[in-house]
């Protein structure tokens, strides 16, 4: 039996779960999702202000989707009701990003300007310095993949560090040449 799927999700305040047959409304105070959950493998129950997730057969299927299912199911109750937030710092000199109507346009030391349509569901802010992105929305999976996408413009490269990273990302850097000169030098 699934462990995280076992768990029960609890239904804050100003949350309203609506359940039918394969699919499943999640409607709060940032807004409303719906997913068609696998309703052959698992079965979506609510009593009071808890859902639970049950598994209709012991195949491997059902077991996959059975934590699969309460983890969605988890994080749309959290996204209507709090909502998700992606944070992205830029990295090196002359390197800004500015948000026009619903665009984020990327100056990245490129030839060009990268512009970036802002999918709908999602915004984005960007710091008065232009050297933070704000990436929030409702949708968990949607916030994760804009975020993505960002950084896939100029991702972070290992010896000065420049780039655009996740605000919690560490990245190691490389010694460089330096080192290599220097036991050239000492060899002759």
């Amino acid at each position: 039996m699934s462990l995280i799927g076992r768990k029960p999700v609890p239904i804050p305040d100003k949350v309203e779960v609506d359940i039918k047959e394969g699919s499943v409304l999640v409607k709060g105070e940032k807004g409303s999702l719906r997913w068609s959950y696998p309703a052959q493998y698992v079965k979506i129950r609510k009593e009071k202000d808890v859902l639970y997730v049950e598994k209709l057969s012991e195949n491997k299927k059902a077991k996959a989707l059975h934590g699969l299912t309460r983890s969605i199911v988890a994080n749309m109750v959290e996204g209507v009701h709090n909502g998700y937030r992606k944070v992205l710092t830029i990295v090196g000199i002359g390197y800004k990003a500015e948000v026009r109507g619903n665009d984020l346009v990327l100056h990245l030391g490129f030839s060009h300007e990268i512009v970036y349509h802002v999918p709908q569901g999602v915004t984005v802010k960007v710091n008065e310095q232009g050297n933070t992105i704000y990436v929030e929305g409702i949708d968990k999976q949607v916030v994760g993949q804009v975020a993505s996408e960002i950084r896939g413009f100029k991702p972070p490269e290992p010896y000065k560090g420049k780039g655009i990273r996740y605000e919690d990302e560490v990245v190691k850097k490389k010694a460089g040449k330096a080192g290599g000169k220097q036991a050239y030098a000492e060899s002759q």
